[in-house]
């Protein structure tokens, strides 16, 4: 069982969570801001993050800005009323791992909780620790990058789907297969988060994001990686 830290600034609905969760044998603790929330990650050390976006201090969107700049890698499933795909876009570009629109069925968010801890669990490691791919120097271990200039912010979604080319390479892969395996969705309704984080993924590797070398478009097909 996991740990599940729940940032949720409506108390009914924390405390009612909290119970259906320890139900399923979860250990569970709650914050009801922004702040608490990033605090209550260092000190209950979770397993998954159930993330509100509409929270008091700082939003889920900052929380999970914030928590995946300083390379922390725990999955989040943001929680909001705001079902538009642009506010699902954002979530995922942002490092979460998925997004539930309210009001919502518990029992689909468990089941998508135990999706999310099974694709953690499953998650294949590189047989090395540091890869050296065009300009950048990745360490998939500690969530690190860097260049001839120093340090290279890479988010954490941008070092999954650079894992996931490095575990594929030579191969053509889809845009639905990257979804799937990164975000894991079989039908997300665009593949522009994909296409965007291939572009930023680009201008850090590549010497010419133009003319690249590493990571070519096939066209009609998807993508397919070259170290």
């Amino acid at each position: 069982m996991a740990k599940i830290l729940i940032v949720e600034d409506e108390v009914e609905m924390a405390n009612s969570l909290k119970d259906n969760f320890e139900f399923e044998g979860h250990e569970v603790s709650i914050a009801f801001d922004g702040d608490e929330g990033i605090k209550s990650v260092y000190s209950f050390s979770p397993d998954l993050i159930i993330l509100d976006i509409m929270l008091p201090n700082k939003s889920g969107y900052d929380v999970c800005r914030e928590l995946r700049s300083n390379e922390i890698s725990i999955p989040i499933i943001f929680l909001s009323a705001r079902g538009q795909e642009i506010d699902k876009v954002l979530g995922l570009e942002l490092g979460a791992d998925d997004y539930i629109t309210k009001p919502f069925s518990v029992r689909e968010l468990i089941a998508r909780i135990n999706a999310v801890l099974r694709r953690y669990a499953a998650k294949p490691k590189t047989n090395k620790t540091n890869y050296k791919i065009g300009k950048l120097l990745a360490n998939f271990e500690k969530l690190t990058a860097a260049d001839e200039n120093g340090k290279v912010d890479l988010t954490f979604k941008e070092f999954e789907v650079l894992e996931y080319f490095v575990k594929n390479e030579g191969r053509i892969i889809s845009r639905s297969e990257l979804l799937d395996h990164v975000w894991g969705y079989d039908n997300f309704p665009t593949t522009r988060t994909v296409d965007n984080h291939i572009a930023k993924l680009r201008k850090k590797i590549e010497t010419d994001p133009m003319e690249p070398k590493h990571i070519f478009t096939v066209y009609g097909l998807g993508y397919k990686f070259v170290e």
